[in-house]
């Protein structure tokens, strides 16, 4: 494919008049729209910042590459935009930057795109092509700057292909890039580590895991050979390859970042050794890319995402067969068991699946199994300690472990499955294939079941039933202060770890009990919470308009939808302006709102939806006035404490 095709002249924005990261994308995504590469503004211009929450594309060096992977694309495309001033957008280096490309892929994109795509991705980190684009004057410059740059990379990738594993006159480093959307962090981390390589005398090759499928595969030869591996990656790549071999785990930036230290780690000989079976503590280090609780909180957060659909879409559906129950025909309806049974088979999946992917993230596909009975059995056995009994959850005395046991569960069965791994490490290798075949699906059934049985269904029953007791018999007041702090987590990160705690407590209480009324509270609590930082920022764009960019006041009316589809991450681009005045407004907003929720017992028997849920809700009308009344809190608040912008 041409490079001309994507990178096309009419589309260019040779002067942006943007001066905030926020302004920068919204100008750029209404571009992409007026032009007809995409015909969903708001879904490609949220895909776009999903992708900035998981890390900035501020490359560096004055370069961002903001970039979406979705079904708004109609046609793949490059968008060139030059800003002469300089925009803050929060790039690795803290530098301006000046030099925009926004990548947009359709969904179901054909190699030949995604090919040239990451070849642009490629070309930038050539200081030259950098500095011509600077000074390009006209959007035919800008194409033949890239054209002849282009060229010349394929064909230095085609002699890079074309060389032997290098003989051992120098030392010989392998490594892995890899990132969530594979378009441009993974191809900047492979440039940066062969330029790092080479200044420091050393051989590398990099295996790329990007939008492309996997380049530059590195075969057992080559491991072999390395005196070590840098894995710079945000996703899981294949590591049992490189059992035995001193190894460097960290995010996909750090090998943009800092790709020397990564190197240089290795050839001084303080990378720990890997082992696939798992490391002996005390004599390996651990070779995860962050710190134990960045860890488990991944791993958690691994199970969740997996859980969540079961949870929406079984949730929505009871709730949806109470108002039939309650108005149109009754529990015996035909509608009515439809809907309530539908529901109740996704939620009886929901602690399963979360248990099974928690074990999944710890101990990869021999753990799900294991964690998945172990989630089964948490929502299933009830009893004290020493024995269990099968009963229906739902509607039998006493409690069963619950969501916290299949929390439990999950991170229990992902430990055993790395333990036996390390236990069968030694085993002659004829017999590797019984491991994932045999041994691991017996042992690890048989310990799990063992460990539920007997210790943690009788801890966590208990400790569910008194929790359980705990919020059916709380007061007003205690209700209140409780969906306050839930409501105002929601907008500490809106999207973050607190937000996601907040949620998972309400749809923890909620999974417990469907039926239970103070869960359908704290469900409401976390909604109105999240609901309150767009409403609020689209109130505050409107009031205090002196007080946003052109840019922030265009993005407010977007977050209308935003808000009342219970998208808290309309905020985001405005809480990254601003933290210190935007986030205080937004928790005293939400904490406000979900102490409404909590002082008018305002329940909603669904764990998603937003304002699109407020038939289903008890009190309904208060359920919208606890939205609008923190929405306008957090709104004034944050006119009132703002500075006034001046805008050129």
């Amino acid at each position: 494919m041409d490079i001309r095709e994507l990178l096309m002249k009419d589309i260019m924005i040779m002067d942006l008049k943007a001066t905030t990261k926020a302004g920068v994308i919204d100008e750029m995504v209404h571009h992409y729209y007026e032009k007809g590469i995409i015909d969903d503004e708001e879904l490609y211009k949220q895909d776009i910042l999903k992708r900035e929450a998981e890390g900035s594309t501020g490359m560096g060096d004055g370069i961002a590459i903001p970039h979406a992977h979705d079904k708004a694309v109609k046609k793949a495309a490059v968008m060139f935009a030059r800003s002469k001033a300089g925009v803050d957008y929060d790039s690795m280096d803290g530098q301006p930057a000046h030099l925009f490309f926004m990548i947009a892929a359709p969904e179901g994109a054909d190699n030949t795109h995604l090919a040239a795509l990451a070849a642009l991705s490629k070309v930038l980190m050539n200081p030259d092509v950098v500095t011509a684009l600077k000074e390009a004057n006209t959007p035919d410059d800008v194409q033949a700057i890239f054209t002849k740059a282009v060229a010349e990379k394929q064909a230095e990738e085609a002699k890079k292909d074309a060389q032997a594993t290098p003989s051992g006159d120098k030392p010989y480093i392998v490594a892995v890039t890899a990132c969530p959307n594979g378009i441009a962090h993974t191809y900047m981390a492979e440039e940066n580590l062969e330029k790092a390589a080479e200044k420091l005398g050393v051989d590398i090759k990099v295996e790329t895991n990007g939008s492309e499928g996997v380049k530059h595969l590195l075969t057992a030869d080559e491991i072999k050979k390395a005196a070590g591996v840098v894995i710079a990656a945000d996703k899981k790549v294949k590591m049992a390859r490189f059992d035995g071999k001193h190894l460097v785990n960290q995010p996909v930036t750090a090998g943009i970042k800092e790709p020397e230290k990564l190197l240089q780690e290795v050839l001084d000989g303080k990378a720990p050794v890997y082992h696939a079976d798992g490391a002996d503590e005390g004599e390996e280090q651990e070779v995860a890319s962050g710190s134990v609780w960045s860890n488990i909180y991944k791993q958690l957060m691994n199970g969740i995402s997996h859980m969540l659909p079961f949870v929406i879409g079984g949730g929505i559906l009871m709730a949806l067969s109470f108002v039939v129950e309650n108005y149109f025909g009754g529990p015996h309806s035909l509608a009515f068991i439809f809907l309530n049974n539908a529901g109740n088979m996704a939620f009886a999946f929901m602690v399963p699946v979360l248990a099974a992917y928690i074990a999944e993230a710890i101990g990869d596909q021999p753990a799900l199994m294991p964690g998945f009975v172990g989630g089964f059995m948490a929502m299933v056995y009830k009893g004290s300690f020493g024995g269990a009994y099968i009963a229906n959850v739902q509607h039998s005395a006493g409690s069963a472990a619950g969501f916290l046991g299949g929390i439990a569960a999950g991170f229990i069965a992902g430990y055993v499955m790395l333990g036996l791994k390390k236990l069968f490490a030694k085993l002659p290798h004829s017999l590797d294939g019984m491991k994932p075949m045999l041994i691991y699906p017996i042992l690890g059934l048989l310990i799990i079941a063992l460990i539920m049985f007997f210790i943690i269904n009788p801890i966590f029953s208990t400790i569910n039933l008194y929790i359980t007791r705990f919020l059916n018999h709380m007061g007003t007041g205690n209700l209140v202060i409780l969906t306050a702090i839930l409501a105002g987590m929601m907008s500490i990160d809106m999207g973050g770890p607190f937000n996601k705690a907040a949620y998972v407590f309400a749809s923890g209480a909620f999974a417990n009990n469907p039926h239970s009324v103070t869960a359908a509270i704290l469900m409401a609590a976390v909604m109105v919470g999240g609901m309150v930082p767009p409403f609020a920022t689209a109130i505050g764009t409107i009031l205090f308009k002196h007080k946003f960019t052109k840019s922030e006041r265009e993005a407010g009316v977007t977050n209308w939808v935003l808000g009342f589809s219970f998208i808290t991450e309309g905020a985001i681009p405005f809480a990254t302006a601003d933290p210190l005045r935007v986030i205080p407004a937004c928790i005293v907003g939400s904490a406000v709102g979900g102490a409404l929720v909590g002082l008018f017992h305002v329940s909603v028997p669904a764990p998603h939806g937003g304002l699109w849920v407020t038939p289903l809700a008890t009190h309904w009308l208060m359920y919208i006035v606890a939205t609008i009344i923190g929405s306008i809190i957090a709104g004034v608040i944050m006119g009132l404490i703002k500075k006034t912008v001046t805008e050129k």
